[in-house]
């Protein structure tokens, strides 16, 4: 994991602890929520990923020498830099669990700390949720459409900077099996997975020579990348001969790569070429701009296909690239917080609130999640965030509560889980969404609501300001 300390942040973080400090706020209870305003990819869902490697970070977060130096020469004043050196984080959080199906308007976590720090922490969390995010849910879409194929990232190289090693955790949360990515497998236990590159066989006078040799140093993994030269012609062909003369050998050629051309079709010629060769074992990996639209139009096709190797389109969330996670205030200096706007869709849920899953009595999800004050259970309705004349009973369905408690005083409070473990977590929960939420074409919108006491908390607020 990429070291943290204090300054990963925005300079106005500090700026604003700074006032809370010497006004004597530092230590006020402050709360903060979490969420995101609209999906991505014109999606109906999005995948909850980054919240373990948020709490690892949390719970050693310090200002170093370093930062302290810099914020001396950027002219912070003594006192401050002191409560600085000190610093850790001791406040809770509260939060769906990573791999969960989450919506807009919803919280999806929630900050209860002291305000300076839970100021201080705003511009790391939402660095790390908001890319995580978007990153295992662009995965989750192509792990929806790959059926049990094979998905692997090979996006390292086009990632921007080290946001690569980060991409690579978030897309075996959202369904992948392997990574190219040798540090983000070695500290996160991830599978490695990789073949070759053209210039090593552009190095060789003949593709066959580049062939043999790496077959010798790699009897056990050997995938050759069969389309530097004529796919169909050479290629192929040259695979064949190889994978032939390693059966002599014991071996077996455990694949071929297409990275070009018409992969269906040269996928459908590279199977009956195998085949026929008594090399029905071979498997066939595909790369080259994939994403889920590509690799359901492949399926489609009955592109015999075993892997795809997926690199830009994954690491870089294209074509959003970005996640509008939000971090906004609900509760500070004992009062309920609000933050009002033209725009009611920018209007926040005052409070520490509570989500529930709504569902019916086989436990099926309804397509609807209520927002309410905390220790409020006994709603009856729930309430357009947005559209004040839109409700919707809720009598007759079970409230599971969302939101847990993960940290506590500073400290971590569940066991940390594998990437696996999340990973098939993001399944169930994927399962359990009724298909119409899972769409690539106008998928159905899934429900946010607020209950009868938050929307009169939230209205009279609104009503306060307004008139103030």
């Amino acid at each position: 994991m990429i070291q943290y300390t204090g300054s990963y942040t925005d300079q106005y973080q500090l700026s604003m602890a700074l006032v809370y400090f010497r006004h004597g706020k530092a230590d006020e209870k402050a709360i903060f929520d979490y969420f995101f305003r609209k999906l991505p990819f014109d999606g109906g869902y999005a995948v909850f990923a980054g919240l373990d490697d948020l709490i690892d970070i949390l719970e050693e977060l310090r200002f170093d020498d370093k930062d302290i130096g810099l914020l001396e020469e950027y002219g912070l004043p003594g006192d401050f830099l002191k409560y600085l050196k000190d610093f850790s984080f001791h406040g809770n959080i509260y939060s769906c669990l990573e791999g969960d199906i989450v919506f807009p308007t919803m919280p999806v976590l929630q900050v209860e700390a002291n305000m300076l720090e839970a100021q201080v922490i705003e511009t790391l969390l939402l660095n790390i949720l908001n890319f995580q995010t978007l990153i295992a849910t662009k995965a989750s879409r192509m792990r929806m459409v790959a059926g049990n194929r094979k998905l692997v990232d090979f996006g390292l190289r086009r990632a921007q900077g080290p946001g690569g090693y980060y991409a690579s955790r978030a897309a075996v949360v959202g369904g992948f099996d392997a990574t190219s990515n040798v540090r983000t497998g070695r500290d996160y236990n991830i599978p490695i997975s990789g073949t070759m590159a053209h210039s090593f066989i552009q190095s060789y006078d003949d593709e066959l020579s580049a062939f043999r040799d790496f077959a010798k140093e790699h009897p056990g993994n050997c995938v050759l990348l069969v389309d530097t030269y004529d796919t169909v012609n050479t290629g192929i062909p040259n695979a064949i001969k190889t994978g032939l003369e390693m059966e002599k050998r014991g071996e077996k050629l455990k694949g071929i790569r297409l990275d070009s051309g018409d992969l269906a079709y040269l996928a459908k010629e590279a199977r009956k070429s195998l085949d026929n060769a008594g090399l029905d074992y071979v498997k066939i990996a595909a790369s080259n701009q994939l994403d889920e639209h590509v690799i359901k139009s492949l399926i489609d096709q009955q592109a015999p296909i075993d892997l795809f190797g997926v690199g830009t389109s994954l690491v870089i969330g294209r074509p959003d690239a970005a996640l509008d996670g939000v971090y906004k205030l609900s509760w500070a200096f004992g009062k309920p917080r609000i933050k009002l706007s033209e725009s009611i869709g920018k209007i926040t849920l005052p409070h520490k609130k509570q989500v529930y899953r709504l569902v019916n009595d086989r436990e099926e999800w309804i397509g609807a999640d209520a927002v309410a004050l905390e220790g409020e259970k006994d709603f009856k309705n729930i309430h357009s965030p947005f559209e004040p004349d839109k409700s919707m009973s809720i009598e007759g369905f079970k409230k599971l509560p969302f939101l847990e408690k993960v940290m506590e005083n500073g400290k971590r409070t569940r066991e940390k889980r594998s990437l696996e473990d999340i990973s098939t977590y993001r399944q169930q929960k994927i399962n359990q969404l009724p298909w119409e939420y899972k769409r690539f074409q106008n998928p159905h919108i899934y429900k946010i609501g607020i209950s009868d006491g938050l929307k009169a908390e939230r209205d009279k607020l609104i009503n306060h300001y307004k008139n103030n």
